[in-house]
C-alpha cells in the first residue's frame, strides 16, 4: 500500500521569530567577515598603486582593485538587507511579546477581580457600620470606667466659689509676706548682721600685725589733699 500510494509527509513547523532572527544574524555575521577581507586587499592595493609608476602595471593593479571594490559594494548591500530583515524580526517579537505580556496581565487581573468579589461577599458594608458603632460604645463605657476608678475619696464636694476666692486672696497674703517687696524669699535674702560683722582670724602667736595704711583726709569735694611741696613750686 505504502509503494501505491506513498507515505504522508510530516509538516515541518515554521520557525519561531528568535530561531529566524538568529538564523539571519549568522549571515550578516559571515558577510561581514567577507567585506573586512576585501577591506584588507584594498589596502594592500592602494599602497602598490602609490609603490607604483603610472603605465600598465599601475592600470593592471587599479584593475584587480575595481573588482574587489566591486564585491564589497555588493555584499554591503546583502549586509543591508540582512540589517533590515533582522529589524523587522525584532519589531515582530516585540509585538509578540507585548501581546504575551498582556495575555498575563488580564490574566491576573481577571484572578485579582474574582478574588476580590468573593471577599467582598464575606464583608458587606452594615456588618462595618455595626461594628463601628459597638466600638464607640465600648470606648464610651471605657472612658465611664476610668473616670469611676480615677475618682478621689473624702474630698468635699460643698465649697462654694466665695470661700475658693477667699482662699486665694490668703494664699497670696502669705506669699507677699514671704517674699517681701523685692520678690525674694526670705530664706534667700543675705543675713546682713552676720555677712557685714564678720570678724577675722586672730593672729597667729609670733607674728606681728601689719599696720593698715591710715585713709588720707580729703577736701570738700572728696578729693585727696595736694602736697604741700607741690604747692609751694
Amino acid at each position: 500500500m505504502k509503494r501505491v500510494f506513498g507515505v504522508k509527509k510530516e509538516k515541518v513547523p515554521p520557525p519561531t521569530v528568535e530561531e529566524a532572527a538568529e538564523r539571519i544574524n549568522k549571515r550578516g555575521d559571515s558577510v561581514d567577515e567577507k567585506i573586512r577581507k576585501l577591506d584588507a586587499e584594498l589596502v594592500k592595493y592602494r599602497e602598490q598603486i602609490k609603490k607604483t609608476r603610472p603605465g600598465p602595471a599601475q592600470e593592471a593593479i587599479k584593475s584587480r582593485a575595481m573588482r574587489i571594490l566591486k564585491q564589497k559594494k555588493m555584499y554591503e548591500g546583502q549586509r543591508d538587507q540582512l540589517y533590515n530583515q533582522t529589524f523587522n524580526l525584532d519589531q515582530v517579537a516585540f509585538a509578540t511579546e507585548g501581546i504575551r505580556d498582556a495575555q498575563q496581565t488580564m490574566a491576573a487581573m481577571k484572578a485579582a477581580n474574582k478574588d476580590l468579589k468573593g471577599t467582598l461577599k464575606t464583608l458587606k458594608i452594615d456588618d462595618v457600620e455595626k461594628m463601628q458603632d459597638e466600638m464607640m460604645d465600648l470606648m464610651d463605657i471605657s472612658n465611664e470606667i476610668q473616670e469611676s476608678l480615677g475618682r478621689s475619696y473624702n474630698v468635699p464636694d460643698d465649697i462654694d466659689e466665695d470661700e475658693l476666692l477667699g482662699e486665694l486672696d490668703a494664699l497670696e497674703a502669705d506669699m507677699g509676706l514671704e517674699t517681701g517687696p523685692s520678690e525674694v524669699p526670705s530664706y534667700l535674702q543675705p543675713d546682713k548682721e552676720s555677712d557685714l560683722d564678720t570678724e577675722l582670724p586672730p593672729v597667729p602667736a609670733g607674728h606681728t600685725k601689719v599696720p593698715q595704711p591710715q585713709a588720707e583726709p580729703a577736701d570738700d569735694f572728696g578729693l585727696p589733699p595736694v602736697p604741700r611741696a607741690s604747692m609751694r613750686s
